[in-house]
């Protein structure tokens, strides 16, 4: 099939690599436009644009897909199909009646379950065991449309929301382009997604992120790894903000909530339960460190605590 590949962040370019290897023809992408970035906040171009940059593949960067010049464009590309994967942006029915066999989305979820923005950080977030991925349908409603096909992965109990995300997007890219060759053989028709079971990914904020060491430390855990690498996790301590790496429950006599002390090189922190202990820190302005090296530079008091 003739094929225009929507997408922005690096979590696309495997399915990127992997449609590029098929017997697709990929005929331009859309992306995001440039963003500012770094300290000079200069304009850099996303990921798949710079992808198909350095392959010479014409990319399109709307501020909105309902703009009438790109609809024009992307009409006379012409293509078949448009896959998806992490565009950023919402598809107006005007654009998704452009190709003839519309567009289909791989999201990394189980549909209906974790529809929206964050599917991996929530799964982490609220404990799931399994979660996977599915290809389905572009339509006018949030994530909503019907499935061509699943994959499940197990949710590992120190995965971070990144190291989720790194596999299946790997995984996932060979679901998606399965799926595009059923879609071009007519092998493959998408089935309704289930009305049970439905829930919600909206995108983690920077409130989400924020530890409550009045939670069990279970909870605690989720939460720091679900908030790494994006936003980060993150605690106060004597009123200046720390951002915190992975932590890990471990069973010994409790501590008050948020409460720190040192056992030689192993900073632990009191939660609702028992305590966790400290990975990496990220001081505001500074570089990540070990935790015992941050504290060895503070003289901790008895009975400090993060706040």
């Amino acid at each position: 099939m003739r094929l225009v590949f929507a997408g922005t962040p690096e979590v696309a370019l495997p399915a990127l690599d992997a449609i590029a290897d098929s017997d697709h023809d990929l005929v331009a992408v859309v992306t995001r436009p440039d963003a500012p970035s770094g300290r000079g906040r200069q304009l850099v171009r996303s990921p798949v644009g710079q992808w198909a940059d350095e392959r010479g593949i014409e990319v399109l960067t709307p501020q909105r897909p309902r703009e009438p010049d790109f609809q024009a464009r992307l009409k006379e590309l012409a293509p078949d199909c448009v896959p998806v994967v992490a565009y950023g942006a919402l598809v107006p029915p005007s654009a998704l009646d452009i190709p003839a066999r519309g567009w289909i989305n791989l999201h990394f979820s189980l549909l209906p379950a974790w529809r929206g923005a964050a599917p991996v950080q929530h799964a982490v977030l609220h404990g799931d065991e399994v979660t996977g991925a599915a290809v389905f349908q572009l339509e006018e409603g949030l994530d909503t449309g019907p499935v061509y096909g699943t994959l499940t992965e197990e949710i590992r109990p120190t995965d971070t929301s990144g190291d989720l995300l790194e596999r299946l997007a790997k995984s996932g890219a060979r679901l998606l382009t399965d799926v595009l060759d059923g879609i071009a053989t007519g092998t493959l028709e998408p089935v309704p997604q289930a009305n049970e079971g439905v829930s919600l990914a909206p995108k983690i904020t920077n409130d989400d992120a924020r530890v409550r060491w009045s939670e069990p430390a279970f909870a605690v855990d989720r939460r720091v790894r679900a908030c790494t690498p994006a936003p980060g996790a993150w605690t106060t301590f004597r009123g200046d903000r720390v951002k915190l790496g992975p932590v890990r429950p471990v069973r010994t006599e409790g501590l008050p909530p948020g409460e720190v002390r040192v056992e030689k090189d192993t900073v632990l922190v009191g939660t609702a339960t028992t305590p966790v202990t400290l990975g990496e820190v990220r001081p505001a302005g500074k570089k990540a460190m070990a935790a015992a090296a941050w504290l060895r530079g503070l003289r901790l008091a008895s009975g400090e605590r993060f706040e």
